[in-house]
């Protein structure tokens, strides 16, 4: 299953589990921009389960959205 690929049909696990990483991924740099460190630990740990759950799944991401530490 590739995800973001021209055209490509997304089943609706990969369809929520992009939207999830998308809104992870946001809180994560609002929480880095508001000097949130705890936040930023948290939204940081959740972006690598849902990275890790897309691996587990075939889900490939072609995203701006791989964990930084």
């Amino acid at each position: 299953m590739a995800a973001g690929g021209g055209g490509s049909k997304v089943d609706a696990f990969t369809a929520g589990l992009l939207r999830r990483i998308h809104a992870v991924a946001a809180d994560l740099e609002r929480a880095r921009a508001q000097g949130d460190d705890f936040l930023a630990e948290v939204e940081q740990a959740e972006l690598a389960d849902l990275h890790r759950l897309a691996a587990e799944h075939g889900v490939e991401l072609h995203l701006r959205t791989e964990p930084r530490g």
